[in-house]
């Protein structure tokens, strides 16, 4: 006999977002049912954001190592025990963990059923034997990693974000597939872990950003020894030798690439199959579930977030829209998403940040109004003083000086966007950014002295040098 729950809020998906909208229902006074058939904390804990960045900064601690010398510290070559590397990686999950726990979130009066949930109707879901009835539903089921078409792909041991991370032995040559952030983060993290990496690219690395701030990051992953062909045609993978081979076609000319292990990182593909959306009057596709501005789909009484609706797919994206939907589903608000500010970071050394228009999508966007300002981290002190100084800030404002976008490569970007994310949100003029005093010496001196350079050819004109000797008769 199948039990019947009643509930306010049923949410499948217990990810970044469906864990947001879950904590906040329940502490809110919701009756809430979450559901989820796999890890309690979804793609982001288990398989992404925590054990990327974890990784990568074990790689940054070894390549530290290597460059000590320009600290007049002694340089040497690390020795890397993958094994360690790896239980650091789970000893940061596992760290986490207890925050997304079933107990936890137990513990705030949610009912969690560890199963797989499928619509069966228009207002109600079954999971784990039992179906439940809700006045409003979230949908939260994520992405996977998209395995591209490729002759042999099916017939080759490959990789991907979920399963990397269970790596204890060394790669000899990582090839990538994929020079998007995932792939770039994972060649850099590798290679500085002692691995061989080989990135390959249909287009161009990192292809969604600035191409000039994608430029600093590909010079610095040439230096350091990474392999990467880009704008080419990968015709077949093989098994070969207890390897992998990849052969490749750029302008009419065929490589063959040998590696021990292979990384699929050509995108993500959403998770709607087996969901029952038909079921319930959910319009979908494969790029994602169709939701309004206020996250509603087809059936007003669900609501999609995260990567599952389409969109960016950020972990803090999936967060902002669980925010969205407890307001419209608990207080009947008529919030809207807004993603005209949202940031994201890649985070290789060094790190690219970006909000808002980049500058040729400003030019393409506003015309020939705009100003584009910039600043290197070259004529920073702090920088030179640790030696990052490689990259640069650019802002772009429009006719009227309102900020509407920012792209920062270089040292820490990621922590550095943060002010020209509120620029961009509330569009600020640059002024009030060129303004503000910010503590010597830090990095942030680099948007503050981009932000001041907007003056710079009225301050420093000749009329202004004539009414500053005329003043000075006075």
């Amino acid at each position: 006999m199948t039990d019947t729950i009643d509930a306010d809020l049923c949410v499948i998906g217990a990810g970044s977002g469906g864990l947001t909208v879950a904590a906040g229902g329940a502490q809110m006074g919701a009756r809430v049912v979450l559901i989820e058939k796999g890890k309690m904390g979804g793609d982001c804990l288990n398989y992404g954001c925590v054990p990327s960045k974890a990784l990568l900064a074990a790689g940054h601690a070894a390549q530290a190592m290597r460059e000590a010398a320009r600290f007049g510290i002694t340089s040497l070559e690390p020795e890397i025990d993958f094994a360690a590397v790896h239980g650091h990686v789970r000893g940061v999950i596992d760290g986490i963990a207890p925050m997304d726990s079933q107990e936890r979130f137990e513990g705030m009066g949610v009912n969690v059923i560890r199963a797989a949930g499928r619509f069966t109707g228009p207002r109600e879901v079954e999971a784990g034997g039992q179906r439940i009835r809700a006045r409003r539903f979230v949908v939260a089921t994520g992405s996977t990693a998209a395995i591209p078409p490729i002759t042999g792909i099916d017939d080759v041991p490959l990789l991907t974000n979920e399963t990397i991370f269970d790596l204890n032995e060394r790669p000899a040559h990582l090839i990538v597939i994929g020079g998007g952030p995932i792939g770039a983060e994972m060649a850099q993290a590798h290679r500085r872990l002692g691995c061989d990496v080989t990135v390959l690219e249909m287009f161009s690395l990192l292809g969604r950003d600035d191409p000039e701030a994608a430029d600093v990051v590909r010079r610095r992953m040439l230096a350091e020894g990474i392999a990467i062909r880009e704008k080419i045609e990968i015709q077949a993978l093989a098994k070969e030798d207890g390897g992998i081979t990849a052969t490749i076609k750029k302008d009419g000319a065929t490589e063959t690439i040998e590696g021990s292990h292979l990384l699929v990182a050509a995108g993500r593909t959403v998770n709607v199959d087996g969901l029952g959306l038909d079921a319930a009057g959910i319009e979908y596709s494969p790029k994602g579930i169709a939701v309004d501005a206020r996250l509603r789909t087809s059936n007003r009484r669900v609501f999609a977030i995260g990567d599952v609706a389409g969109g960016y797919q950020f972990t803090h994206v999936a967060g902002y829209h669980a925010g969205i939907v407890l307001r419209n589903a608990l207080f009947w608000l008529p919030a809207k998403a807004d993603h005209a500010a949202v940031p994201w970071v890649t985070y290789t050394d060094p790190e690219l940040a970006q909000v808002g228009l980049t500058d040729l999508q400003a030019k393409e966007r506003l015309g020939d109004g705009i100003n584009v300002l910039r600043w290197p981290f070259s004529e920073n002190d702090r920088a030179r003083a640790e030696h990052v100084a490689d990259g640069f800030a650019k802002i772009v404002t429009d006719r009227k000086g309102r900020v509407r976008g920012a792209t920062i490569v270089g040292p820490h970007a990621g922590e550095l966007i943060l002010p020209w994310v509120l620029a961009v949100s509330t569009r600020q003029k640059i002024g009030r950014m060129a303004g503000v005093i910010a503590p010597y010496p830090t990095l942030s001196e680099v948007g503050k002295r981009a932000a001041g350079s907007y003056y710079a050819p009225k301050l420093f004109s000749e009329r202004t040098r004539k009414i500053v000797r005329f003043l000075q008769r006075f």
